[in-house]
């Protein structure tokens, strides 16, 4: 992914990024999207994390060539209507965690849920799964691989 700008103060220390994440994660581990999509607690963290790693690389002050800001690479509108403001990184992993959770919880499916996340639930809604868009597909695959590669340092 290129990063057309840089906003905001100087970026966390890797290890302080990577806390939040897991802390912000754990907010949201009794979320019913978990459920309906069969996730445990371990899954989530690694599929949460994966996604930020994807987005951001872990860079709470990337902004993409379409706009998206900070460590989820939340889109401006999306901030608003999750009441969060992206150029902050606790506010924008709440943000991103939760618009995951609820991606997972309308499709109850991480694949379609992180296409929803990159494309918009509207596009998998259109397409009937994941959009063939080539952003997308990329997108979930990568997801998935940085998922396969957590869990496998976690056993």
């Amino acid at each position: 992914m290129r990063f057309a700008a840089r906003v905001g103060p100087a970026p966390l220390p890797r290890a302080d990024v990577l806390n939040a994440i897991e802390t912000t994660a754990l907010r949201y581990a009794s979320h019913p999207g978990l459920r309906r999509a069969e996730l445990s607690v371990t899954d989530w963290l690694s599929l949460y994390r994966a996604n930020i790693e994807v987005e951001s690389a872990y860079r709470q002050d990337a902004i993409s060539h379409a706009g998206a800001i900070g460590l989820g690479q939340l889109m401006p509108d999306t901030a608003r209507d999750l009441g969060v403001d992206p150029r902050d990184p606790q506010q924008n992993l709440d943000g991103s965690a939760r618009y995951l959770a609820m991606m997972l919880e309308t499709f109850g499916d991480p694949h379609l849920a992180l296409a929803a996340y990159n494309a918009g639930p509207d596009a998998v809604r259109q397409h009937g799964g994941i959009p063939p868009y080539r952003e997308t597909q990329n997108h979930v695959a990568r997801v998935m691989a940085v998922v396969a590669r957590l869990e496998g340092s976690n056993s």
